[in-house]
């Protein structure tokens, strides 16, 4: 018995409780969101289910990977490689399943959930590219154009793999931002970012001038210039969901009482307890409930650049920069789409959306960067 609780807190010791803490006041006030959404207009608890149990297994995960030393991992570099790839493609096979037009989930027979496997993948991808760009920093000081070509490869190959196979965009798009984000922080000259975006911008003109741009795409970018655009079609969501946030004002409607979020009429808010958990927020906790979901949300990303500051290893604080980024990027793009100024990817508000793989990959990403950062302190304290 005492062996077992020196183990515990000497894993406590070791894990960075601050942001722990900050992810799990974040995860339960979404999981009271969720409740709101979903117990009221449909009297069902699996939600609130699901999504607690993601929660437990995410913190255990969390306490794992405090202590793991996943650089050391990251040698096998290939294992990582063929599980991402593995992961994907089991897409394709009887087991795939769609939804919202896109076939991004896995069902796992007898099982009461399925997973989404690009949700899964983030992790190993982010680790295997922070593992390819610290090399090149360190033997060719990103300067060389194999230090742009393989990360680049790997991340277009990535990227390519799940809009083939899931027609997932959104999902597709977080990995470009994360390669985005840490090629920053690798030092990657500035020419090579203005070369990308031009040629970015060049394409997409292109295809839309041959009219090469999936229609449903199209309208969604029409959608953010032209409100009146298809008021009961692909407007339909962001106009229910802006006039969810408009009628809360400063203190909301109060929990379970928001006149959309608890109504099952076809007028009410849509996806409420994923893309627009913002939404519910914003109608039955008013502005001040939205203001905390920010607060916190950039509390969390601070966290996560200041370990990148203080990694010990390069490839530790290009790891902490990646993760980082994609929370940075899902964050202003679903609040963005909230507010109708960013177009509807299908991308979740990190840590309140439900969403059982998203709640335990990003208590397992966090996780990761409390390993990090328990591995900055001199080894004589870490071992105390």
């Amino acid at each position: 018995m005492n062996v077992l609780s020196q183990s515990i807190r000497s894993a406590v010791k070791k894990m960075d409780l601050l942001l722990l803490g900050l992810c799990l006041t974040a995860t339960c006030y979404g999981i009271v969101l969720i409740a709101s959404a979903t117990i009221g207009p449909t009297g069902s608890y699996s939600n609130v289910i699901v999504q607690s149990a993601a929660m437990v297994i995410g913190i255990g995960l969390y306490t794992a990977f405090s202590i793991i030393d996943i650089e050391h991992f990251a040698e096998k570099w290939w294992l990582f490689f063929l599980f991402d790839v593995v992961l994907i493609l089991m897409l394709v096979t009887p087991l795939g399943r769609g939804q919202g037009g896109n076939k991004s989930w896995l069902y796992i027979p007898h099982m009461p959930f399925m997973i989404q496997p690009s949700e899964i993948v983030k992790l190993p991808f982010t680790i295997l590219l922070a593992k390819q760009m610290a090399w090149f920093r360190q033997n060719r000081r990103m300067r060389g154009w194999d230090s742009l070509f393989w990360p680049a490869a790997h991340t277009g190959f990535m990227v390519l793999l799940i809009y083939a196979v899931s027609s997932d965009a959104g999902s597709a798009l977080v990995y470009l931002m994360i390669y985005i984000g840490m090629a920053f922080a690798a030092g990657l000259p500035w020419y090579w970012f203005v070369i990308g975006f031009v040629g970015a911008g060049v394409g997409i003109l292109g295809l839309v001038i041959f009219d090469k741009v999936p229609a449903h795409m199209m309208d969604r970018f029409i959608a953010l210039f032209n409100h009146n655009y298809d008021p009961q079609g692909v407007n339909w969501q962001q106009n229910r969901g802006i006039m969810a946030l408009g009628s809360g004002g400063l203190f909301g409607q109060g929990l379970f009482n928001g006149i959309q979020t608890q109504s099952t009429n076809d007028w009410a808010l849509p996806e409420r307890e994923t893309d627009f958990i913002f939404c519910v927020a914003g109608e039955e906790l008013g502005m001040v409930g939205c203001l905390v979901i920010i607060l916190l949300e950039a509390a969390i990303i601070y966290r996560c650049f200041q370990t990148a500051r203080l990694a010990k290893t390069t490839m530790g604080s290009y790891i902490c920069v990646g993760l980082a980024t994609m929370l940075m990027f899902q964050t202003i793009e679903n609040i963005g789409m909230c507010l109708y100024v960013m177009p509807v990817i299908g991308l979740t508000l990190p840590f309140f959306s439900y969403g059982g793989s998203s709640i335990v990959t990003l208590l397992a990403a966090m996780g990761i960067i409390s390993g990090v950062r328990s591995r900055t302190l001199p080894e004589w304290l870490r071992n105390s």
